[in-house]
């Protein structure tokens, strides 16, 4: 393979390679093996070192070198994997290259032409590749190089695909191609000699719709924080819209969504990103969210087949669903029959004869001893080959040994934080795996019961009939399991939908909600893991078990279970484990509700990973920090309201204030809504349907108060009557007592009351046709505006801790923030000289963003008023290394505009205080390139004169001038000011540099230089006098010392005394020395009083510098800036 060209300085190092060929501008190289005859010792080096080396840092066996004829300098072009590979190498830079290398005459040219070539090759391999992906490769590499040349990204903004399609401004078309690529939507037309290009940025997109203009029926509209983009004239409309979803939700939760970015491997990789695996992507979301698997699960295969179903005597069309743990069937009528067959309870796959009424049949038998009869399947070898293997090697595993993916899907490789914060360490993850299958006696005891077995209640008031009903709804179940299954793997129809609709039977309930779950899976796939989890987290202190401890008493206090030590110690310890399973989440506040029903119908254990179902699998994203999960189901609700109830929608315009009242029925299932036995119904249909549910009841509550809420006038009355409703929602059928509501609203008029049995069966009837996939698409697009008004919030938080302390507009203010997030965000498009961490939203606002040496360069150069060519990349790392206090190599946004405060609003004496420190240590250092210049020598002797003359020619001398303006000076110390060491010689030719540099192409540039001039003479003879002084200073303590003699002298002994009060510093924290350039220091003081006798040199530093056309050319360059930095 063709490789960018590298130097190597020799080309045969330690013997490690033979030259097989050679010519006057290439070498072809051979490594020395073992083997080879010659070179004994080198040989065996060789062959240790590849036998050491991993398989992806070895070396590959063949190189092609570059060079000039008389250089000692090697650059390799190539490397290859055998003989072949190489040769065709070789003999392409024989045919192509070397008779044209013969026309250079300057070796320089020969090079560049070279490395262009080789670097030409390697683009083209790249697009190649790209292409191969694509249904059309010809035509992408084609569109792939008109993308790069006119947006000239780096290599790593991959492309995606491309459309034809009109970009609209106002009323006028232009027409033209839309590109989309991994981290942007980017738009290019030329028409009638006018070229118009558009960079839209994905992570600042805040809505994706399709709408309609006066002339258009259907456009595509881009919305971000400042413009709306409208296109249209698509070919395909509805590919490209659904391509341009996943891209931005797959953006935006990759950069800006730290937790979900985490938990989902495939967008660790952008690179990866094609139009296909984007669509394989939107495959698999949906299989897992249609059928509630876990995250881990990766869709393989998706096959048309029929299902024989014994129960209808006929085969049912649908479609087979593979992974690397279940089958799957959903038939094409929604909801006519599911299956999901786990492969742990899968006992054989096998081909049946193939006959004219039973075409190419699979059967697949389950431990439940029934037989599941697949026809019509498509390439059944293949799918029967893949099963077998992946039961084989489920079978090879160890039994009951945790997959640690499993634990690990939610646990942050590199958390941040102590063991007390976490609860959990990767140490303890793995002695939990490792042991999860060994059987130990617990050190606690844990329920063998459901709490409900220990503390049944029942209404003696109407027993009789809820027992009879009870009985009758047994029957019907039992009667369901003979004909339709028990198991995870049963028959899922419309009949078991109705069955649950009316309440599960109180004695069914646990195990059902287990199957409907397929928490019953992980159960038995992981016995003692839960015991051992126990032990490990019970006793551990941290943040999570302080919540858990201050909520457990106010989880169902009214349930005499929870009444109790039992119902108490259990809820604790299940909340405490999961806890410590999935540091991620921890502990949110509702899981406190929803454990202590789970714990009244489940034993402890199965109770555990009911949790582990609900949280990780039917509810993702809910309990976190931010609930995010939660509050995108809000704005899908929202969008469902205005679909389905366009009277209320019409009416509450401000749709938030239900969001407010709505948010706690998603968060906590209704049971903290209405009452217990009412709640539990929908909890059943939760565990059979999913999340649809709780949309579907929500509607049809506010679809039962529509007319009173259209009356409302306020916000307050909204909650009064939705309340009144919800405290009325009854279950006659239930054999649990009546238990006081949760909200009682005084009101002389009588509320019907409302069966929760009925109020489930008309959110079937009236909003059944919900469905997972439109329920997902709307997920995917509300995400992308939920995330961004998470960042509005940020940004609104940190803006408002920073501008109390600075100068800056709230507009100016916001423009920088902006910059300074966008710079982190280039750098984690397209790295740099350092890559960016990923956003963490889990810290405080102003540590959410940070940026590091390489991207604070870029922006101080787009930002600082202080730029003046070479010398600002200087300035630059100087100035970061005085902001980074904490020396973590990070500085937050606070940090940044308080510098850039001091530069543009900052009075005389701040902004020199800031220029002093920058050529002080820290922030000076020896490293510095510019302490390299020949100024670096000694300056002081080339100032011999103690006078200078003014215009006039009248030499004056300023020495009795400067002692009575620096006794004063010494004298108004001001205590607030922090103290700043001396500054050396060497510092303060820096600083002169400086200076001058900061005076070009100022108008006043002479008399500034005539000004500065002055003062630095000034400077340098109060210098030589401090100088002179700390010499005979220390020539007088070593005459007493060696007379011994002690004598005490005041500052009037010493002449110049202010000096030495001035210096006090210097002698205190150094030993006497010899004089010479490391004793010549000035301190802060002496310059400030020196310049302040130069007006211009005020002047220059108060007037006045404008931000805002800096800030225009830095939105409108950030991007090419770093596109520059990028690339070279």
């Amino acid at each position: 393979m063709w490789l960018k060209p590298e130097e190597v300085l020799l080309k045969n190092a330690l013997k490690l390679w033979v030259t097989e060929k050679s010519n006057s501008y290439f070498i072809l190289q051979r490594r020395r093996r073992q083997g080879d005859s010659g070179g004994k010792l080198s040989g065996l080096l060789v062959g240790a070192l590849d036998a050491v080396l991993d398989s992806n840092a070895r070396v590959a066996p063949f190189r092609i070198l570059h060079q000039m004829p008389g250089s000692q300098v090697y650059w390799v072009i190539a490397c290859g994997a055998t003989v072949e590979e190489i040769q065709q190498h070789w003999e392409w830079l024989e045919q192509n290259l070397l008779h044209t290398l013969s026309v250079f005459d300057n070796k320089d040219d020969v090079i560049s032409f070279v490395h262009g070539k080789v670097k030409g090759l390697i683009a083209e391999e790249t697009r190649s590749k790209l292409a191969e992906q694509e249904e059309d490769p010809e035509k992408f590499r084609e569109a792939l190089v008109k993308f790069e040349t006119r947006f000239n990204f780096p290599d790593l903004e991959k492309l995606v695909t491309y459309y034809s399609c009109c970009c609209w401004k106002g009323r006028v078309p232009r027409q033209g191609w839309i590109y989309l690529s991994i981290n942007h939507l980017c738009f290019y037309s030329f028409l009638l000699g006018k070229e118009v290009k558009l960079m839209i940025p994905w992570a600042d997109v805040k809505r994706l719709e399709r709408t309609s203009n006066t002339l258009i029926s259907e456009i595509i509209r881009v919305t971000t924080r400042s413009k709306e983009r409208d296109f249209s004239m698509f070919l395909n409309i509805d590919e490209t819209f659904r391509l341009m979803e996943l891209l931005a939700d797959v953006t935006i939760r990759r950069l800006l969504d730290n937790e979900t970015f985490e938990l989902d491997p495939p967008l660790q990789e952008p690179t990866q990103i094609t139009k296909k695996n984007l669509e394989a992507r939107m495959q698999t979301e949906y299989f897992r969210a249609c059928f509630r698997l876990p995250r881990v699960e990766k869709l393989a295969e998706i096959v048309d087949c029929f299902l024989w179903t014994p129960y209808s005597q006929c085969h049912t069309a649908g479609k087979l669903y593979t992974s690397e743990n279940y089958i799957c069937f959903a038939s094409k009528e929604e909801g006519s029959c599911n299956v999901i067959i786990p492969l742990q309870e899968v006992v054989t796959v096998e081909k049946m004869e193939d006959t004219s009424l039973l075409p190419n049949p699979i059967i697949v038998g389950v431990q439940s001893k029934r037989v599941f009869q697949f026809t019509e399947v498509e390439n059944r070898e293949h799918l029967v080959e893949q099963l077998s293997k992946r039961l084989e090697l489920l079978r090879g595993e160890k039994p009951g040994c945790l997959e640690k993916s499993e634990v690990e899907e939610t646990v942050s490789s590199d958390s941040s934080g102590s063991l007390e914060e976490l609860c959990t360490t990767s140490t303890a993850l793995d002695s939990l795996v490792n042991t999860s299958s060994i059987k130990k006696e617990p050190r606690h005891s844990l329920n063998s019961e459901a709490l409900m077995a220990l503390f049944h209640l029942t209404d003696t008031e109407s027993a009789d009939s809820t027992v009879g009903m009870e009985e009758v709804k047994k029957r019907l179940w039992y009667d369901h399991f003979v004909e339709y299954g028990r198991t995870v793997s049963m028959f899922r129809t419309e009949k078991i939908r109705k069955l649950v609709a009316m309440g599960i039977p109180e004695c069914l309930r646990g195990e059902l909600w287990l199957v409907f779950s397929d928490a019953v899976t992980d159960l038995a796939a992981h016995p003692n893991y839960y015991a051992n989890l126990v032990d490990k987290s019970m006793g551990r202190c941290c943040m999570a078990t302080e919540e858990i401890e201050r909520d457990l008493h106010r989880s169902l206090p009214e349930h005499p279970a929870f009444q109790s030590d039992t119902g108490i110690a259990a809820l604790r310890r299940v909340l405490t484990a999961y806890a410590y399973r999935n540091p991620k989440i921890g502990y949110c506040q509702s899981m406190n509700i929803l454990t202590s029903v789970l714990l009244l119908y489940a034993k402890e254990e199965e109770a555990f990973w009911l949790l582990v179902a609900v949280c990780e699998r039917m509810l993702p994203d809910y309990f976190n920090r931010r609930v995010i999960g939660a509050q995108v189901d809000q704005a899908v609700f929202e969008e469902l309201i205005k679909e389905h109830l366009p009277e209320l929608a019409e009416h509450v315009t401000d749709l938030s204030c239900l969001a407010s009242i709505t948010l706690s029925w998603f968060l906590t299932l209704f049971l903290s809504i209405i009452s217990l036995e009412s709640a539990l119904n929908v909890v059943d249909c939760f565990f059979y349907d999913g999340i649809k549910v709780i949309f579907q009841v929500g509607l049809a509550i506010l679809d039962a108060n529509t007319q009173e809420l259209c009356s409302c006038t306020d916000d307050g009355q909204v909650l009064i009557i939705l309340s009144r409703f919800l405290d009325h929602i009854t279950n006659k059928e239930s054999p649990l007592p009546q238990i006081a509501q949760q909200h009682v609203f005084s009101d002389e008029e009588p509320v019907q009351q409302v069966e929760i049995s009925d109020l489930i069966r008309d959110s079937y009837e009236k909003f059944g046709d919900l469905h997972v996939g439109q329920i997902e698409q709307m997920r995917c697009r509300h995400r992308i505006r939920v995330l961004q008004n998470l960042e509005d919030t940020t940004k609104q938080n940190v803006l408002r801790v920073v501008a109390p302390d600075v100068s800056f507009s709230t507009e100016g203010l916001g423009d920088l923030y902006d910059l300074f997030k966008r710079e982190h965000l280039l750098s984690c498009y397209w790295g740099g000289n350092s890559s960016a961490a990923h956003h963490d939203p889990s810290l405080p606002y102003l540590e959410q963003y940070r940026i590091n040496r390489f991207q604070f360069n870029s922006l101080f150069c787009l930002l600082s008023p202080w730029t003046w060519g070479a010398h600002t990349d200087i300035l630059a790392q100087r100035t970061f290394r005085v902001l980074d206090e904490n020396a973590d190599s990070l500085i937050d946004f606070k940090e940044l505009v308080s510098c850039l405060d001091i530069m543009y609003y900052g009075d005389f004496s701040e902004k020199l205080r800031l220029l002093y420190r920058l050529h002080i240590p820290p922030a000076c250092s020896d490293d510095d390139t510019d302490n390299l210049s020949p100024l670096k020598t000694t300056f002081i002797s080339s100032v011999q004169p103690d006078y200078f003359s003014k215009s006039n020619g009248e030499a004056i001398n300023y020495e009795h001038q400067l002692k009575k303006m620096l006794e004063d000076l010494v004298k108004r110390k001001k205590e607030s000011t922090k103290d700043l060491s001396l500054m050396t010689q060497r510092e303060f030719i820096q600083f002169c540099k400086t200076l001058y540099s900061m005076f070009r192409e100022d108008p006043e540039e002479n008399n500034l230089y005539q000004a500065i001039a002055t003062v630095t003479t000034l400077l340098l003879q109060i210098g030589e006098v401090g100088q002179r002084i700390r010499s005979s200073d220390s020539m007088s303590e070593l005459h007493s010392a060696s007379s011994k003699e002690s004598e005490v002298l005041t500052p009037t002994d010493v002449p110049d005394a202010v000096f030495e009060e001035v210096d006090v510093g210097l002698k205190n924290n150094h030993p006497p020395s010899q004089p010479g350039e490391d004793d010549w220091s000035v301190s802060f003081e002496q310059i400030l009083a020196s310049l302040l006798t130069e007006q211009c040199l005020v002047n220059f530093f108060e007037k006045s510098v404008a931000i805002n056309c800096k800030l225009l050319h830095a939105k409108t360059n950030q991007y090419q800036q770093r596109i520059n930095l990028t690339i070279h």
